[in-house]
């Protein structure tokens, strides 16, 4: 189970997966969008954005951490950032 801390209300807080943090911001209009920001990665200011197609309802944490652990498994280890391949 991710920890999560919320910040300020449901839009942004912090989720720790596999010993890695990232901020995760909820963009406020549309369909359900997050912006995840690699808080311990390497490079400031590196992350990924997860969207839900086909639904207004929100992520639930599960979801969140899966995409936030899909992200890290594609990271090359030896360049800290998404595999080319």
């Amino acid at each position: 189970m991710p920890a999560v801390e919320e910040r300020t209300g449901l839009q942004d807080r912090t989720m720790t997966v596999d010993g890695e943090t990232f901020a995760v911001h909820q963009r406020p209009k549309g369909p359900p969008t997050y912006d995840f920001t690699w808080l311990t990665g390497p490079n400031e200011g590196y992350g990924f954005t997860s969207a839900v197609h086909g639904s207004t309802a929100p992520l639930t944490d599960a979801e969140l951490e899966d995409a936030a652990r899909g992200f890290l498994e594609e990271i090359d280890p030896a360049i800290r950032f998404l595999s080319e391949d």
